[in-house]
C-alpha cells in the first residue's frame, strides 16, 4: 500500500479529513513516546492548527465546486529529525549545549515540505550532533526499538526510524554523515535514503560533517521514499553545495521490471565480521534479483577496509571545525559561574557536550593539529579519492552495488558503550557512499530467528536514485514484510 498516495486519496473523497489524519498521528507519538522516547517534542497544537487551515482551504475549495487539485503532500504528517531546523520548534540536535534552542528560520528542505502540503507534527530524538550508530549518545536518552524495546533503534536518526517504523508517522525525515539514515532504517525495519551529495539543500541542517552531511528519507515503501525526495531535492541558492541538476519524477520512473539490469556484488564484503544470518538474508536477497531478471556481477571495491579508518579522520576533524561555535556566547547552554571568558568557554562546553561529542573533537583537533595534518588528515583525503575512484570503476561494470547496510541486526542497550570501535564498526558498510558522494538506500530484506529486521544496502553512481528506487520497488512488490513490531500503531 503507498501510504501517502492513499491518505491523500481518503482525504480527497472525503473519507477522512486533514485534522483526523493529522490528529491520529499526534495521538500515536504522545501514546507511544511513553516507551520508545522517539520524540523530543511533539507540537499538537502547532500540527493542529496547519490541519484545520489545509482543510478549510480544501472546503473552500469544494464547495466552489471545483474539482480539488492538491499539493502532493496535502494533510501528510512528517516527523523531523531534531538537527533540522523548523521555525517555532525546538533544535537541540540531542544536545544540552543547545537545548531549548528554536532557530527562526525553516531549512530549505522543510519549506519544500510545507509548501507540498505537509504537516510537521514533532522532532525526533538522536544521538547527539548526530554522532552515533545507537541513539544512546543523546541528552535526553535513548530512543528504543519498536521490534524489541530492549534493543537499539540505530543511530544517529534513530528518532525517525522509530516512529516510522511504529507507524507514527508514514515518513519522516533524518540525516546521514556516515550512515545515519541507512544503518537505523536496517536495525528498524524500514527503507532509509541517503541522497547523491548535492542532491538535498543542506540550509538548515546543523553541521557536524560539511563534507559528508546528507538530508535523508525514512519511509516503508519505495512510492513514499520517492515522493518525498522528489519534494525536497534540487538546487538552492542557500547552499552553493546543492548541484543545478534536474530532479526527475522518481514516481514515474518506478517501475518493476528490472530486467536486464545489472547489480555488482563485492565477495571481499561478505567475509570476516559479518553476523551468519546477515550474510544468508544478503545471499537470499541476490538470487530474489536473479529472479527477477538482473544480471548479478563480481565487483572489486580494494580500499573499502579503509573507510572506516579514513571516516573517522575526515568526520571527526569536520566536526572539530563545525563545532568550535559552541561557546555560550551567541546561542544555547551557558555555564553559571564563570567570571572570566575563558572559564566559561571551558566550563560551557565541559558541561554542554557529551562524552562522544568530546571524544570527536578532541581526535578531530589532533588529527588537524601542525604535527600530525599530513600524516593523518591529507592522508585521510588521498584514500577518500581512491575509494571514489573505486566506485567509479564499479559503476563502469553495473547499475547499483549491493552490501549489507549493517554487520548485525539491532543489539541491546549497553553492549557496545564501552567500546566504540566496535560500536564505529557498526558503520562499516554504510561510510563508504558518504566518502565517495554516491545515493544509498537501505531496504528491509529478512527478519532474524528473533524476530528482528534486516536490511541490505544499494549503493549508485551520482544522481542514481531513480534507478535505487527502481530496484527497491521491484524487490518489495516481490518480497515484502508479513511481520510488524509489536508496538506497531498503524
Amino acid at each position: 500500500m503507498e501510504l501517502i498516495l492513499n491518505l491523500r486519496d481518503r482525504i480527497v473523497r472525503g473519507e477522512t479529513s486533514v485534522r483526523a489524519t493529522v490528529e491520529a498521528a499526534v495521538d500515536a507519538a504522545e501514546k507511544l513516546n511513553e516507551t520508545l522516547n522517539a520524540f523530543l517534542e511533539i507540537d499538537r497544537e502547532g500540527a493542529l492548527n496547519r490541519a484545520d487551515k489545509i482543510g478549510a482551504q480544501l472546503s473552500s475549495v469544494t464547495n466552489a465546486g471545483e474539482t480539488p487539485s492538491l499539493p502532493s503532500l496535502t494533510g501528510i504528517p512528517i516527523a523531523i529529525k531534531d538537527n533540522i531546523c523548523v521555525r517555532g520548534m525546538q533544535t537541540s540536535c540531542g544536545s544540552r549545549i543547545l537545548g531549548p534552542y528554536h532557530p527562526p528560520y525553516n531549512a530549505t528542505a522543510i519549506d519544500r515540505l510545507l509548501n507540498a502540503g505537509a504537516v510537521v507534527i514533532g522532532k525526533t530524538n538522536c544521538d547527539e550532533f548526530a554522532m552515533g550508530s545507537s541513539n544512546e549518545n543523546s541528552a535526553f536518552g535513548p530512543v528504543k526499538n519498536p521490534w524489541d524495546t530492549s534493543r537499539v533503534p540505530g543511530g544517529s536518526s534513530g528518532g525517525s526510524a522509530a516512529a516510522v517504523a511504529a507507524g507514527i508517522v508514514p515518513v519522516a525525515l533524518g540525516s546521514d554523515t556516515g550512515g545515519s539514515v541507512r544503518q537505523p532504517a536496517s536495525l528498524c525495519g524500514v527503507i532509509g535514503l541517503k541522497p547523491t551529495y548535492g542532491r538535498v539543500s543542506r540550509y538548515g541542517l546543523v553541521a557536524f560533517g560539511s563534507s559528508l552531511d546528507q538530508i535523508g528519507v525514512f519511509a516503508r515503501n519505495a512510492t513514499d521514499a520517492a515522493l518525498i525526495l522528489q519534494t525536497i531535492s534540487g538546487r538552492d541558492p542557500h547552499d552553493a553545495t546543492t548541484a543545478d541538476v534536474a530532479v526527475p519524477d522518481y514516481t514515474h520512473e518506478l517501475k518493476n521490471d528490472i530486467q536486464g539490469m545489472r547489480i555488482g556484488v563485492s565477495h571481499a564484503l561478505l567475509g570476516e565480521g559479518l553476523d551468519e544470518e546477515v550474510r544468508v538474508a544478503i545471499e537470499k536477497a541476490i538470487d530474489a534479483y536473479k529472479d527477477l531478471g538482473a544480471e548479478i556481477v563480481d565487483v572489486d571495491l580494494p580500499h573499502a577496509k579503509y573507510a572506516i579508518a579514513v571516516y573517522y579522520i575526515i568526520a571527526t576533524a569536520e566536526a572539530s571545525s563545525n563545532l568550535a561555535r559552541y561557546d555560550g556566547v551567541r546561542y544555547g547552554f551557558r555555564a553559571e559561574e564563570a567570571p572570566a571568558l575563558r572559564d566559561m568557554y571551558r566550563k560551557t562546553r565541559d558541561q554542554g557536550f557529551g562524552a562522544e561529542v568530546k571524544r570527536r573533537i578532541m581526535l578531530g583537533t589532533y588529527v588537524l593539529s601542525a604535527g600530525y595534518y599530513d600524516a593523518y588528515y591529507l592522508k585521510a583525503q588521498k584514500v577518500r579519492m581512491l575509494l571514489r575512484q573505486d566506485f567509479a570503476n564499479a559503476f563502469a561494470k553495473c547499475d547499483a552495488v549491493l552490501t549489507p547496510t549493517s554487520p548485525t541486526p539491532a543489539f541491546k542497550f549497553g553492549e557496545k558503550m564501552d567500546d566504540p570501535l566496535a560500536m564505529y564498526l557498526n558503520d562499516i558498510y554504510t561510510v563508504t557512499a558518504n566518502l565517495a558522494g554516491v545515493p544509498g538506500i537501505s531496504v528491509p530484506c529478512a527478519l532474524s530467528s528473533q524476530g528482528l529486521p534486516i536490511g541490505m544496502q544499494l549503493l549508485g553512481p551520482y544522481w542514481s536514485e531513480a534507478t535505487l528506487l527502481r530496484l527497491t520497488s521491484a524487490y518489495q512488490t516481490a518480497h515484502s514484510f508479513t511481520a510488524r513490531p509489536e508496538i506497531f500503531a498503524g
